[in-house]
C-alpha cells in the first residue's frame, strides 16, 4: 500500500470539491482531490447541470422558430436530428471537464482517481473503481499514471464532497421506464409522451425541454402550483406559462405506485384531491424528480463520529465545520439549497478558514436559485410571508411590478411577474433594504444576479432604485420594479 501526505485530501470532484481544491492551492496548499468517477466535475458537470442545459440550447432554439411566426418569419421545423444533439451535449461537457482538469493541473492540485473512504480524522484510504486495477493518479491534464491497488493519503484537513443522488418514489426503485434525471439526459431520443412526477427544477425542466421538443407531457404534482415554495405569485405564473404551452398539470395529486410495462412505458396510479379514486397516466417514459439525498450512507461517515441530521446531512458549522475537528463539509450533503453555485462559495470559505483566513460564510437567504425552465424562474432573498415573520424585520412589503410593461418582454411573447420584497431591520428601521427579488421571465438567470448584490449587500431601496439600466432591455424591468417599491414609478402605475 503506497502512503502519501497532504495538507488537505478532498474527497468528491464536484463543484464543492474542486472549488475547495482550486483556492486551496491558491493559497500554496498542496491538495489531493479524490475522484470516483473517470472525469472530475460531479453531478454538475457530467450528468446534471451541463448536459441538461446543452439540450435546453437546442430547446431553445425550436422554441425560437415557432415564436418567430408572431413577426411574419416562417421557420419549419422538420426533424430533431438526436444523434448531432447528442453529440453536441457530449462535447460540451468534454470540453469542460478537459478544461476543469487542466485548470487543476495548471493550480498543482494532485486528482486521485478511486474510491474513498475516510479511515479517521487525517487519513482516507483509496481503492481502485469502476472496475479499474489500480488507482491512478493525475498532476498533468489527461495524463494518468497509476499508483498501487490501495493508497492511504494522511492530511492535515479531509474535506467531504461526496455529493447526492437521485431519489427515488416510495417503494418504487428506478427500473424500466421508471427513470432518474440522469437517465432522462442518456435516453437517445425524446419520448412521444412522458409522464413527470415533481414540481421543483429538476420536474420542470425536464417538462420544459420535452415539451419544446415535441412531446405529450403530464406533470403530476403534489400542491396547485408548481414550485408551491416560491413566492406565490411567480410559482402562479409559471404555471400558467407552462399550461399556455401545452403542458398537462395536474394539480393536488398523490402518487400510489407504478406499474412497468414488460416491454416499454410505465403506468403511473395516483389519487387527487384527497380522494381515494385511483386514476393513471401512462407514459412512453416516467421521470421521478422528487428531490436528492445525499450521499452520506456509507458506513466510515458514523464510524468515524461525523454527525448527520434526522435526514442524512452533514452537521456543521457556518464555515463547513463538522464536529471532527479536522474534518469539513459541503455541497449536496449539508442542509440547504442543493445548488452548484452554493457550493462554490462553500468550497472557497472552507479553503480560506483552513488557510487561516477570516471568510464570509454563505448565507442561504442570499444564494440566489434558478430554474432553466420555459419562461425561467429566479428567486433570491425572502418571500414577503416569510418576512412578515421574521422578528427583526419591521414594515414588510411587497410590490409587483407588471412585466409586460418591459418593451422587451412584450416582443418576447412570454408571460411573466416579478415580486419586490423590501423592509428594515429592527437595528436600523429607518432604512428600507431590498429583502427578496422574485422573477418569471425569459432571462430571469440572468437578471437575478443584479438582485443578488442589492440583497447580499443590503443596499438601501432607494439607492438600489436609482441605479440607471440600459433602454430598451429585460434589466431595465428590475429598475422599473426597484422604482414602483420606492414610491416612485415611472412607466407603471
Amino acid at each position: 500500500m503506497t502512503e502519501q501526505h497532504f495538507d488537505i485530501a478532498i474527497i468528491g470532484a464536484g463543484p464543492g470539491g474542486y472549488s475547495t481544491a482550486l483556492r486551496a492551492a491558491e493559497l500554496d496548499k498542496s491538495v489531493a482531490l479524490i475522484e470516483r468517477d473517470a472525469t472530475v466535475g460531479g453531478t454538475c458537470l457530467n450528468r446534471g447541470c451541463i448536459p441538461s442545459k446543452a439540450l435546453l440550447t437546442a430547446a431553445h432554439q425550436v422554441e425560437s422558430a415557432r415564436m418567430a411566426k408572431r413577426t411574419g418569419i416562417n421557420i419549419e421545423i422538420q426533424s430533431i436530428d438526436f444523434g448531432r444533439l447528442r453529440d453536441f451535449r457530449t462535447s460540451t461537457v468534454e470540453t469542460m471537464t478537459r478544461g476543469l482538469a487542466g485548470l487543476l493541473a495548471h493550480r498543482g492540485v494532485t486528482v486521485f482517481h478511486g474510491e474513498a473512504a475516510l479511515r479517521d480524522g487525517h487519513t482516507v484510504q483509496v481503492a481502485p473503481a469502476g472496475g479499474a486495477a489500480q488507482v491512478t493518479r493525475s498532476v498533468k491534464a489527461g495524463v494518468e499514471e497509476p499508483v498501487d491497488d490501495t493508497l492511504a493519503i494522511h492530511a492535515d484537513d479531509i474535506v467531504l464532497a461526496t455529493g447526492s443522488r437521485p431519489m427515488p418514489l416510495p417503494g418504487n426503485p428506478f427500473s424500466g421506464a421508471l427513470i432518474d434525471s440522469t437517465q432522462a439526459l442518456e435516453q437517445n431520443t425524446f419520448p412521444s409522451n412522458a409522464v413527470i412526477i415533481g414540481a421543483g427544477a429538476v420536474a420542470l425542466e425536464f417538462a420544459s425541454l420535452w415539451n419544446a421538443a415535441g412531446s405529450d407531457v403530464t406533470l403530476l404534482i403534489r400542491k396547485d402550483r408548481v414550485l408551491s415554495s416560491w413566492e406565490r405569485r411567480a410559482s402562479m405564473t409559471l404555471t400558467r406559462e407552462l399550461k399556455r404551452r401545452g403542458v398537462n398539470i395536474v394539480p393536488r395529486t398523490k402518487v400510489t405506485h407504478v406499474d412497468i410495462g414488460v416491454n416499454l412505458g410505465a403506468t403511473v396510479h395516483y389519487t387527487q384531491n384527497g380522494s381515494s379514486e385511483e386514476r393513471t397516466a401512462y407514459g412512453e417514459v416516467v421521470l421521478a424528480a422528487i428531490g436528492r439525498l445525499p450521499n452520506t450512507d456509507a458506513d466510515w461517515f458514523t464510524s468515524n463520529g461525523i454527525v448527520l441530521d434526522e435526514r442524512g446531512y452533514v452537521e456543521t458549522d457556518e464555515y463547513g465545520r463538522t464536529n471532527v475537528p479536522s474534518i469539513w463539509a459541503l455541497g449536496d450533503i449539508t442542509a440547504g439549497h442543493a445548488l452548484a453555485h452554493r457550493a462554490f462559495e462553500q468550497g472557497i470559505v472552507i479553503a480560506e478558514s483552513i488557510a487561516g483566513l477570516d471568510p464570509k460564510p454563505v448565507l442561504e437567504e442570499t444564494v440566489p436559485q434558478v430554474v432553466f425552465s420555459f419562461p425561467e424562474a429566479a428567486c433570491v432573498g425572502l418571500t414577503f410571508d416569510e418576512a412578515k415573520l421574521r422578528d427583526d424585520i419591521v414594515d414588510p412589503k411587497e410590490t409587483a411590478y407588471p412585466m409586460l410593461s418591459n418593451s422587451r418582454m412584450l416582443m418576447s411573447g412570454e408571460g411573466g411577474s416579478m415580486t419586490i420584497v423590501s423592509g428594515a431591520y429592527t437595528s436600523d428601521p429607518e432604512t428600507e433594504l431590498v429583502l427578496g427579488v422574485h422573477i418569471v421571465s425569459p432571462i430571469a438567470s440572468d437578471l437575478i444576479a443584479e438582485a443578488e448584490q442589492l440583497v447580499g449587500n443590503h443596499v438601501p431601496l432607494a439607492d438600489a432604485a436609482r441605479l440607471i439600466h440600459p433602454h430598451p432591455t429585460f434589466s431595465e424591468a428590475l429598475g422599473e420594479g426597484l422604482l414602483k417599491a420606492d414610491g416612485r414609478p415611472l412607466h407603471t402605475r
